[in-house]
């Protein structure tokens, strides 16, 4: 059939919808263009080579699947990269096509590795006992981890510091610690499921006895609802207390599910009472889930608890380097600066934006500036002007004198930092909608009446010192240039 390539990208694309996130969707499956579908091999067309190694980096586990799930396990795909025509040569109307080497086929040996399965993961597979031959051999259990998710990757800061601490030791002694179980819980988008992966990762990697095991509290209630269909509850269970590292993500969505909160609750006491880890993530504290048996609350508090707040403006700066980094991407540092200045909610917004970024660049062929910058973030920020941050203030005065932005904040009273300090204040007055308390506040706990006296000395700096009247000028120009959209 002649349109038979489309028709094959089209049932691929609505197999990889369903597995990534929509703007992730938008941003790096719909530019790809089919090309040609010779025997069991599809061509695609990419609009750059990064976009093709973007894709390779990031999606070419979805790719594998969706290719395969309409080609069959012989599928293999290749690309081809669109050549833009030269600006110099309008009349040249033929687009070259590149070909690449075919990924899917040097990467078969990964590719065709077998997985361990979960139990019920396909609706038709039947749930089998893991201890058929006890004492002979184990049945393997695939993990369902994210092998990027990794100590290495998650940033350290004052917002992350107790769990991340817990995290790792548990990794190190998992079963042998106080933190048994570890809860980590707190809002969307701040890092639960990376560092719980993180610890798994980690355990697997010096520990290959161990058997590790991720799973969703929803992915956990689906499989014991089809162990009940198929009569297989004990299949179900053993299954279960074979694992070593047992990892369960937003366990508060159990709620008001009676009997998995009950086969949960005994699965829990199997595991603990013979020194088996448990990693339980939440979007709130113990003592704040609705609708949970009192009796999995008290089991919950056994161990740590230990939450994940929003990240400081530090650590968002350091998440971005690392991220850039990771990818091989040169960032401005003054983009880098603008981004974590505005984005302030969460880590998975964060990196949205990076994405975001990155793609505009790439398919526009633009170099990522301010301009750019901004014109990504006001896609997911709805005012990204409202206010500037007395941090960000704080931050631009400090760099500007040399200074940690941490010795504004103190007690000190040497010159430098004295003028620094008092300049921030008199510069959030001015460009800030924080009252005088507020701005107080954010340098060491000062009151109103420092701030007041700190903006009427650099009134009087203004009047007498022309050389500082062109510094004020020059701060005042930095920040709202970083600011404004």
């Amino acid at each position: 059939m002649e349109n038979s390539h489309i028709e094959v990208w089209q049932q691929c694309l609505n197999k990889i919808k369903q597995e990534v996130k929509d703007q992730a969707f938008k941003t790096w499956f719909l530019p790809i263009q089919p090309k040609k579908l010779e025997g069991n091999t599809l061509t695609l067309q990419v609009p750059n080579f990064f976009f093709y190694e973007w894709l390779e980096s990031h999606y070419i586990d979805q790719l594998k699947a969706a290719i395969r799930s309409q080609l069959g396990e012989e599928g293999q795909l290749q690309y081809v990269l669109q050549q833009k025509k030269a600006p110099q040569k309008p009349q040249v109307a033929v687009q070259r096509e590149k070909p690449l080497r075919n990924p899917l086929q040097q990467k078969e040996r990964r590719i065709n590795r077998h997985y361990g399965q979960a139990p019920i993961r396909d609706k038709n597979e039947k749930i089998h006992n893991p201890f058929v031959i006890p004492g002979i051999k184990k049945k393997e259990i695939e993990s369902q981890l994210n092998a990027s998710y990794t100590f290495d990757r998650f940033i350290e800061g004052d917002c992350n510091r107790l769990a991340r601490s817990a995290g790792m030791a548990v990794a190190k002694k998992p079963g042998q610690t106080a933190f048994n179980p570890l809860m980590i819980f707190g809002n969307v988008g701040l890092g639960k499921t990376h560092l719980a992966h993180a610890i798994g990762n980690e355990v697997k990697k010096n520990m290959k006895d161990k058997v590790v095991l991720y799973v969703s509290s929803e992915h956990f209630t689906n499989q014991f609802i089809e162990s009940l269909t198929k009569n297989a509850i004990s299949d179900f269970v053993n299954y279960y207390q074979l694992v070593d590292l047992l990892i369960v993500d937003d366990i508060q969505f159990l709620a008001k599910k009676q009997k998995t909160q009950d086969i949960f609750f005994h699965i829990f006491n199997h595991l603990h009472q013979r020194g088996k880890q448990l990693i339980l993530t939440s979007d709130r504290p113990p003592k704040e889930m609705a609708d949970i048996e009192e009796r999995l609350i008290s089991r919950f508090k056994w161990g740590l608890s230990a939450d994940l707040q929003v990240p400081s403006l530090e650590t968002r700066m350091a998440i971005i380097q690392q991220k850039m980094h990771n990818d091989g991407i040169e960032l401005p540092h003054n983009v880098m600066e603008y981004i974590s200045y505005t984005v302030r909610s969460n880590v998975r917004e964060l990196e949205g934006i990076l994405i975001s970024l990155i793609a505009q660049s790439a398919l526009n062929q633009r170099d990522i500036d301010m301009s750019l910058a901004r014109e990504v973030i006001s896609k997911f920020v709805d005012d990204v002007s409202q206010e500037i941050s007395i941090e960000f203030i704080q931050k631009i005065v400090a760099d500007y004198y040399d200074i940690p932005v941490e010795k504004l904040r103190e007690k000190t009273r040497k010159k430098l930092i004295v003028t620094a300090r008092k300049l921030s204040m008199y510069l959030a007055k001015q460009l800030s909608n924080k009252s005088l308390t507020f701005i107080g506040a954010a340098f060491g706990g000062r009151d109103h009446s420092t701030v007041i006296h700190a903006c009427k000395s650099v009134e009087a700096m203004l009047q007498n010192d022309q050389s500082f009247k062109s510094i004020v000028a020059d701060l005042k120009q930095k920040i709202k240039q970083n600011t404004q959209p």
